[in-house]
């Protein structure tokens, strides 16, 4: 309407010129020339454009703002014309990608309804016959589900040689097509994820299946070519892949070519062991032009050649696995993406089980995963995302990956990364290790000159406990926002002054005591769903004096990631490391920070609305817990693993004063968060909605504690002399006798939130 009405606009004014003007060519390439640089130009620039150009001089100003009225109609048409057409693309992809998918499901249910009349006649007959006939109706019946999955089996003779290797391939190209578009595997959509132009695809896992899969299909305007490119190297999409290298490479007679890959995948916990896989991957084209790469292990049933071999990795299986990747009318590409594993479940504690067998943890760290990159690269590619700091996208994700791989690093501390063990203190709820090696200290984001000051080595501590009734989102939301709540002004500024070129003496243990002004969170970049974050937290400092470290600004450089409640999986992970204010592009990077892995289905996910303020559960009379109890729900039972690691640099002599320092941290951060997951636990808030706040919680302690720092902190005095411990009192009831009057203020912003 509004082009309708410009165009009308600009008629009546030529109207009112008194007389239609024909421009030549030249005038036109004049007008142009200014357009591009000016699309509006005022009166005085039209004016100044006659008078600078003489081939103009017969056109009145009017006529001059009429043609660039035009000119912004035609351009607003033409761009409108374009996205209509995108849009248009996509939905025409979309309906064909849908229709195949209703096609899939309609050989699904025919298959479904022809087992369930097998098995319905199975049973009729075993009703009428004896026991043994039905024994034999069983072996019959199991007889039967492998014909519908048949495992072919390749001497490894045959396999040793290109011609093995090219039927090893072939039969998986089949494998995996079956799954890709097929029935091979019964898929179960995930809630939520609706299909559309604008989505990132349609997502489903396996349901009934040996081992775990997960399938999507997608959208992507980037070329086949491209879009296998990227996925190829997944090393920079799989955030839990350590290795990928490619070991052999045969050209095949179609076109195609096979390779031996060996590839290794983190442990997602200090108490797992991290997996690694001997694989095939063939890479070639259908009769349509479609792209496929398609892979599985090799195995001793299977054949081929051994692959190596790594101490303290288990041997795990990928199943036929892969990419379809098709070209769109237009331009883009359809994907299928299919990973089928089998990750030896069996080889873990029982507790950590449900990490290797759910389907949705694989979805969301790996098929998701994959597609989310791939279309993160294309709105790169188009323009469509504008980051800031003036930082380019490739250096963003850098950032990102080498956070990842650094915590990844602390977490499994590898011996041939230069991770040794260190003696325990008695305990062993914290682990130490300690890297002396010069390639993790001196890789290719660091210097020598620079750690010829920092010290001579780094130091881990970590640790995993079980969390009971906590929403892994929920937590890290809460960590994230909240960092007074468990982490040490002491202990971030020795973190940070390893970045400087003067040491900083082992601070003391006063968790809980050291007091910062505000942390501000700078966004810098995001994924195409906000699923993971990327930002740097100003920890804005108070020292007494100029010379106090603490009188500065510190900053860290922090990654979040499954915050979203919605998440496939809700793995959820916050992980920072301190950076220098220059925020150089090959900065030094130590990352630490929490993991949290759901081990339990969600059943029943909170409202995604309920408020992470803690002051609003701190309200006294409970009004506050009833707000933040609404719509949560008393059925949410899961269980999650916590894996938390600090790192920290260490000059030789100090060794022990900073593993001293390092152990007694975490377990304080290990009791801060347990009493964060108290507080914020639905069943806990759901449970007190309708009591009243009772005066001795963790949150009422809290908001007392905090009113405690901030009065030392400004005085230089205690507030409250009396221990609470000693006389059974808790914090609040003690600063509600107080004899002085005390006034409490809390400042929200839209960066985040302040303590009183």
């Amino acid at each position: 309407m509004a082009m309708v009405v410009s165009g009308m606009e600009a008629g009546k004014q030529l109207m009112d010129a008194g007389k239609y003007v024909r421009y030549t060519p030249e005038q036109v390439e004049a007008l142009e020339r200014v357009y591009n640089e000016c699309p509006k130009p005022s009166s005085l620039k039209r004016q100044q454009l006659i008078r600078e150009c003489p081939i103009l001089s017969n056109i009145e100003p009017k006529q001059i703002k009429v043609w660039f009225q035009n000119r912004r109609c035609r351009e607003k048409q033409r761009k409108e014309a374009s996205r209509l057409q995108t849009v248009n693309r996509k939905l025409t992809a979309m309906n064909k990608l849908l229709m195949e998918e209703n096609d899939r499901l309609q050989k699904q249910v025919s298959h479904l309804v022809y087992e369930n009349g097998y098995v319905r006649q199975q049973v009729h007959n075993a009703s009428g016959t004896i026991a043994d006939t039905s024994c034999e109706s069983v072996v019959t019946s199991g007889q039967h589900h492998q014909q519908q999955n048949p495992t072919h089996q390749h001497p490894a003779s045959d396999a040793n040689n290109p011609a093995g290797l090219l039927a090893i391939a072939e039969e998986t190209l089949a494998e995996f097509l079956s799954k890709a578009t097929g029935t091979a595997v019964e898929w179960v959509q995930l809630v939520g994820m609706k299909p559309g132009p604008d989505s990132i695809g349609i997502i489903a896992v396996s349901h009934n299946c040996g081992g775990v899969a997960a399938r999507a299909c997608g959208l992507v305007s980037l070329e086949p070519t491209k879009v296998a490119e990227i996925l190829k190297d997944c090393i920079n999409w799989y955030r839990d892949c350590r290795a990928h290298d490619v070991l052999t490479v045969i050209p095949t007679g179609n076109g195609g070519k096979i390779e031996l890959i060996y590839m290794q995948t983190y442990a997602p916990t200090t108490l797992a062991s991290p997996r690694d896989f001997w694989i095939l991957r063939y890479t070639t084209r259908l009769e349509d032009e479609s792209l496929v790469i398609c892979m599985r292990s090799l195995t001793a049933s299977i054949g081929g050649p051994s692959g190596p071999t790594a101490p303290n990795f288990v041997r795990a299986e990928m199943l036929s696995s892969g990419y379809l990747i098709r070209p769109c009318e237009g331009g883009g590409s359809m994907i299928h993406i299919v990973d089928h594993f089998d990750l030896d479940a069996w080889s873990v504690p029982e507790v950590l089980r449900p990490l290797y067998e759910s389907p949705k943890i694989l979805a969301q760290k790996m098929t998701i995963a994959a597609l989310q990159h791939i279309k993160q690269i294309a709105q790169e590619v188009n323009g469509d995302i504008c980051y800031g700091e003036g930082r380019q996208p490739a250096v963003l994700r850098t950032f990102s990956q080498r956070l990842s791989r650094g915590f990844n690093d602390a977490i499994n501390g590898f011996p041939d990364d230069g991770w040794s063990l260190m003696g325990s203190d008695g305990v062993e709820d914290v682990t130490i290790t300690l890297n002396l090696s010069s390639n993790k200290l001196i890789g290719p984001h660091s210097s020598s000159a620079m750690f010829s000051n920092l010290g001579i080595g780094i130091l881990c501590a970590k640790a995993s406990m079980l969390l009971q009734n906590v929403p892994p989102s929920l937590l890290v939301q809460f960590l994230r926002e909240h960092r007074s709540e468990w982490a040490d002004s002491g202990v971030d500024a020795y973190s940070a002054a390893s970045l400087r070129a003067s040491p900083f003496a082992v601070p003391g243990m006063r968790v809980g005591n050291g007091f910062l002004g505000s942390h501000v969170n700078i966004p810098l970049a995001h994924t195409v769903d906000n699923e993971e974050v990327l930002e740097v937290v100003r920890l804005e400092g108070h020292g007494l004096n100029q010379d106090d470290f603490l009188a500065r600004d510190l900053h860290l450089l922090q990654l979040s990631s499954g915050i979203d409640e919605n998440a496939v999986g809700a793995c959820a992970q916050l992980v920072f490391a301190p950076i220098d204010e220059s925020f150089a592009d090959d900065a030094f990077l130590l990352p630490s920070g929490f993991r949290v892995i759901p081990l339990d289905a969600k059943i029943d996910l909170p409202a995604p609305t309920r408020t992470l303020d803690l002051t609003s559960v701190l309200e006294v009379g409970g009004g506050g817990v009833a707000r933040a109890a609404a719509g949560v729900s008393n059925s949410y039972n899961s269980r999650s693993v916590l894996t938390i690691a600090f790192q920290f640099t260490f000059e030789s002599h100090l060794r022990e004063n900073v593993a001293t320092m390092a152990r007694q941290y975490v377990r304080s951060v290990v009791a801060s968060v347990q009493r964060v997951a108290m507080a914020i636990s639905p069943s806990r808030l759901s449970s007190q909605a309708a009591t009243k706040h009772p005066p001795g919680s963790p949150e009422a302690d809290t908001l007392a504690r905090w009113i405690s720092q901030s009065y030392r902190f400004h005085t230089g005095t205690e507030l409250m002399r009396t221990n609470p411990q000693a006389g059974g009192h808790s914090l609040l009831k003690l600063l509600w006798h107080h004899s002085d009057a005390i006034i409490c203020c809390s400042l929200k912003s839209s960066v985040s939130d302040h303590a009183p």
